[in-house]
């Protein structure tokens, strides 16, 4: 006698959530994208001006996190991270290495 349970119309169960795969490519654009948003973000937080004096130059970022764009899905992400492209700081936020 089995102790596995089988479903009563004798079909198997799934085995499990099935890990996606992504194309290089896709890999590829996925970091594009996020590298494009991380370059703006990380200008646009430069180039700020304080209220009172108006002809500073802003301040340097060099470690910023961003959330990653979301046309690309968060599997994509991880992915990136496990090959150390990205840097996960939690929170959905990630980070160039």
């Amino acid at each position: 006698m089995s102790t596995e349970q089988q479903p009563a119309d004798g079909t198997q169960p799934p085995a499990g959530p099935a890990t996606p795969t992504f194309s290089e490519d896709d890999l590829k654009r996925a970091l594009s994208a996020f590298k494009k948003r991380h370059k703006v973000t990380k200008l646009d937080q430069e180039s700020k001006l304080g209220a009172s004096r108006p002809m500073t130059g802003g301040k340097r970022f060099d470690d910023i996190a961003i959330q990653p764009p979301r046309e690309f899905p968060r599997e994509v992400w991880r992915e990136l991270t496990k090959r150390g492209l990205l840097k996960d700081t939690g929170g959905g936020f990630f980070r160039l290495p």
